[in-house]
């Protein structure tokens, strides 16, 4: 019977040994409760499908000529940023570095990640928490993603999703969530990501449709007097994507405690509550202006609610929960309603919903939070709270943070963008035949190899014995029209 490795019992200096301790030589899991392991597996596996979940939310959300290329832009995400977090997106946001504004490469290829206390929470090992960060990342390129909007290239858009990753959220990750970060230091509350993930996602997605310019509506099909706005083609799919995607949030708020404890389950409840809350003001709201509710406006006020909570669910008391998110809700709707003031065509309401939506949540953090929800995990107990709890200068570290990360996301994507688009062949959008015609049908072999997509309508017809489809479009039309 081979004996048992002898425990860890004291780490060593990070210098002297990144890894933790010789893997062959003693237990590495020995000072780690199997419990707090076992929640983050788990907590990752469910956060990783809000990736595909965008996917199909904003396919929904498209005409059906160009939805298909939302739900390869989340497996691109899932599957691309993955590789990049893995060769240097971790190390530059968790690397164990002094500087304020970025980490090094030394946690590369995760050479150097192991069974080392992870810098998020010495509860849990550093490859554990890395699997865990990969998630929030891919989910934040996938929101960014839905600004190609119908008109964006495949190829360039590809290209700007992972320089806009390394240049912009790594660095936000860095400042917010490493010790060493400056936003950090100065006391900036941001539980599970509100400024790298959705306000650098929503004004990223500002510049990426600024950039583009409007969609083409040649036939004068738009909704919308003044901007381009078309009916989703499948709310249903909106409805099953914010489905998993409120699933898997109450998993990326709830383990952002990085172990599990009472906060981890307050984080839930507050999470939950707020989704609830946003979803309810949306529908109030929406039927008060038409008269009628739609599964979209229902679907944006729930993830409206879910970003509001986003940094405040380990802070704020439960009984603001539902406040938190009804106000967000709120003000995402009434940019969402008055955006076109500012002439720019972005449709999915990505710069609404998450922009904006991350601005009001972080102010809101500024303004509930308590002394006593973050001491809920046994170890925080020097948290001053909000101006609730008389802490009156965290309004302003808050807005900082909010108008710091909305301000390097939008610049730096208007200059990657603007970078990008000068290179031979990396132009940012399709011809203008493609545009009416759909992306599905320019990129992908999925789409009817014996039909062809209506301008007018955006969806695939199939040919018949004796023609088209009564009222179709055909191509010999379809040429006059051109």
């Amino acid at each position: 019977m081979a004996e048992s490795l002898p425990p860890v019992e004291e780490w060593p200096d990070y210098n002297v040994q990144p890894l933790g301790a010789n893997p062959l030589e003693q237990d590495v899991n020995a000072p780690y409760n199997k419990g707090d392991l076992c929640f983050l597996v788990i907590a990752t596996m469910l956060c990783w499908q809000i990736t595909p979940a965008i996917g199909f939310l904003y396919a929904g959300m498209h005409r059906r000529k160009s939805a298909l290329t939302m739900v390869f832009q989340s497996l691109f995400c899932a599957c691309a940023v993955a590789i990049q977090f893995w060769l240097y997106g971790y190390s530059l946001y968790e690397a164990h570095t002094t500087n304020p504004i970025l980490g090094d490469l030394s946690k590369g290829v995760l050479y150097n990640v192991l069974a080392y206390p992870s810098l998020a929470n010495p509860d849990i090992p550093d490859i554990l928490y890395a699997a865990f960060g990969v998630t929030f990342v891919t989910a934040t390129a996938m929101i960014l993603a839905g600004a190609m909007l119908e008109r964006g290239r495949l190829l360039p858009s590809t290209l700007f999703i992972l320089c806009w990753t390394t240049f912009v959220y790594y660095f936000l990750a860095y400042w917010e969530w490493n010790p060493s970060g400056w936003l950090a230091k100065l006391g900036v509350l941001d539980f599970a990501g509100s400024g790298p993930v959705h306000i650098a996602s929503g004004f990223g997605a500002l510049a990426w449709s600024l950039m583009l310019g409007r969609r083409k509506d040649p036939f004068q099909e738009s909704h919308h007097p003044k901007l381009p706005h078309f009916k989703p083609h499948n709310p249903f799919l909106v409805g099953i994507g914010t489905i998993f995607i409120w699933f898997g949030w109450l998993a990326f708020n709830g383990a952002s405690t990085a172990n599990l404890s009472i906060r981890s389950i307050y984080a839930v409840m507050n999470t939950n509550l707020s989704a609830s809350g946003g979803g309810i003001a949306w529908v109030i709201l929406e039927y008060a202006y038409t008269k009628k509710c739609s599964i979209v406006g229902f679907c944006s006020g729930i993830i409206s609610g879910l970003v509001g909570i986003t940094p405040a669910a380990g802070f704020v008391p439960v009984y603001t929960a539902t406040l938190i998110g009804w106000i967000t809700a709120t003000g995402c709707f009434y940019v969402n309603k008055y955006k076109y003031l500012i002439s720019i065509d972005e449709g999915l309401d990505i710069f609404a919903i998450h922009g904006m939506g991350g601005v009001f949540g972080d102010i809101l953090t500024g303004f509930f939070a308590a002394p006593f929800v973050p001491a809920l995990d046994g170890v925080t107990a020097n948290n001053e709270g909000g101006w609730y709890a008389q802490n009156f200068k965290q309004m302003g570290y808050q807005l900082a943070a909010a108008v710091t990360c909305a301000s390097w996301s939008f610049v730096i994507s208007c200059l990657l963008l603007f970078i990008i688009d000068k290179l031979p062949y990396l132009h940012l959008r399709v011809r203008e035949e493609d545009e009416i015609q759909g992306l599905d049908r320019k990129y992908f072999s999925d789409w009817e190899a014996d039909g062809f997509v209506s301008p007018t309508q955006g969806t695939p017809s199939g040919r018949l014995a004796g023609g088209h489809k009564p009222g179709a479009v055909t191509p010999e039309e379809e040429t006059k029209r051109e």
